[in-house]
């Protein structure tokens, strides 16, 4: 945004502190209004014809506006995308405290990426693989639905669980 002596048109439209419309001048006339004032003079839509100027503390303007992104900052949830490896012969212990990871995860926000690695001739058994991901999948039912259904690639298969909405929760 353009300010003060850094607008050079030479005529604008002017809308005072308070909303009112100054109407048409010149930039030196309207930028004398705004020092009258104590205030600065803000280039608000350059593209308009004329352009529109408007007289305001930019200061006060622009402590607002970071404000603001700073308040929506804080609200928006970073969600990340934590990963969990298996195998097609897993045992009964390390799938459970994998799944109880995976619930950790989901609990916190976060998506889960369920990996299945297969290696040397695991591959012709790709049954035993989807069933441990089916099986992963009800363990964390209570927080967490299967968003992208376990996909093959290469000699990975893959599927991504997100949390439960929370009035989803019951």
């Amino acid at each position: 945004m353009l300010i003060n002596e850094e607008i050079k048109e030479k005529e604008v439209r002017v809308i005072g502190d308070d909303g009112e419309t100054l109407g048409m001048m010149s930039g030196n006339a309207a930028l004398k209004i705004a020092y009258d004032r104590g205030l600065d003079l803000v280039l608000i839509a350059p593209q308009a014809t004329p352009p529109v100027c408007r007289i305001m503390d930019y200061g006060k303007y622009r402590f607002d506006r970071e404000k603001k992104e700073k308040e929506a900052k804080k609200k928006q949830q970073v969600v990340e995308l934590k990963e969990v490896q298996l195998s097609c012969r897993i045992d009964v212990h390390d799938f459970e405290t994998k799944a109880r990871n995976a619930v950790r995860f989901l609990s916190a926000g976060n998506k889960v990426r369920v990996v299945v690695r297969f290696k040397g001739r695991e591959m012709t058994h790709q049954e035993l693989g989807r069933d441990v991901l089916a099986r992963f999948e009800e363990a964390v039912s209570s927080v967490g639905t299967v968003e992208k259904k376990p996909v093959l690639d290469g000699r990975i298969l893959s599927m991504v669980v997100v949390p439960l909405k929370p009035d989803a929760k019951k």
